[in-house]
């Protein structure tokens, strides 16, 4: 689709309810399949918090705590962890060494604090049950009622183990995480590596498959692969930013979605429920009852 066609689509979910049909459809893991993003942006803060406030101590200077929406958000969200800690890092003006990636959890180095972060996250993962967004799982079933493919992806290297415990990793057909994002040497998102991975496990040309996505990063990466339909779920109050990140369509749960026709998604909009006048004697009847 072009890049036109793209920007003629963007306004509000209640303006948009056609779009194009599509054979596969792509979600994120975390905050539009499982509800973990609280749980991500806890353990970044803990990290963080700890890390620069030790620093301040040592070097002089003002402590400025992780903000867990704004700073989540802007550099964090959906992005591989290690790339995570350094665009964070980098906001503040701090530069580390990379490491290597077995580098401890105390280590002073990117990798180090990527490390200690994922040692808060599975603590957290240890003691609470991974829930899961009821409007995804309706979406997803109504999808593979319609025999269209669907994949998830993620840029955690805990994704298989989150999904167990949500109990949703046999809903898939194909799936594309941190791990493979290691070893096929993939970049994170922004870049649209490893969707173009996901999509080529399903068999289906990005222009024919859709991408779900609740981060920044997440549709930019989707825009700049050619998807043939980006769409943004905004659970943080950020639609506008979705839209200018690349977002066709925006909503604000995947209930909201409904398929048309077999391969079209619609949003579910009161223009689009049928007219109550047709209805009228049978409604009377009903009421009178």
């Amino acid at each position: 689709m072009a890049r036109d066609d793209r920007e003629s689509k963007r306004g509000t979910a209640a303006d948009r309810v056609a779009v194009p049909t599509v054979d596969a459809v792509l979600f994120d893991m975390d905050g539009v399949v499982t509800d973990t993003a609280e749980a991500h942006a806890a353990a970044w803060k803990l990290l963080f918090d700890g890390y620069l406030e030790q620093r301040a101590a040592e070097r002089g200077g003002q402590f400025r705590p992780f903000d867990p929406d704004s700073d989540y958000r802007e550099y964090v969200d959906g992005k591989p962890r290690y790339d995570g800690v350094r665009d964070f890092l980098a906001s503040r003006g701090i530069e580390l060494p990379y490491g290597s990636e077995d580098d401890p959890p105390e280590k002073e180095t990117v990798s180090g604090l990527g490390n200690r972060k994922n040692r808060h996250f599975r603590t957290w993962l240890r003691n609470h049950p991974v829930k899961t967004f009821p409007g995804a799982l309706a979406l997803i079933a109504a999808l593979k009622d319609a025999r269209i493919k669907v994949a998830v992806f993620s840029a955690s290297r805990n994704a298989e183990v989150v999904m167990r415990s949500a109990g949703v990793l046999d809903l898939f057909d194909a799936k594309v995480d941190g791990a493979d994002l290691a070893k096929l040497r993939l970049p994170g998102k922004p870049d649209p590596a490893m969707l173009l991975a996901a999509a080529a496990r399903l068999g289906t040309p990005p222009g024919r498959a859709a991408v779900v996505e609740d981060a920044l990063a997440g549709v930019e990466a989707g825009a700049r692969g050619g998807f043939g339909l980006v769409i943004g779920v905004d659970r943080a109050g950020q639609g506008q930013r979705l839209q200018e990140a690349g977002a066709d369509l925006v909503v604000g749960d995947l209930a909201e979605l409904a398929l048309e026709d077999g391969r079209r998604f619609v949003v579910k909009t009161l223009q689009r429920l049928p007219s109550v006048w047709p209805c009228e004697a049978t409604i009377r009847a009903r009421i009178a009852g």
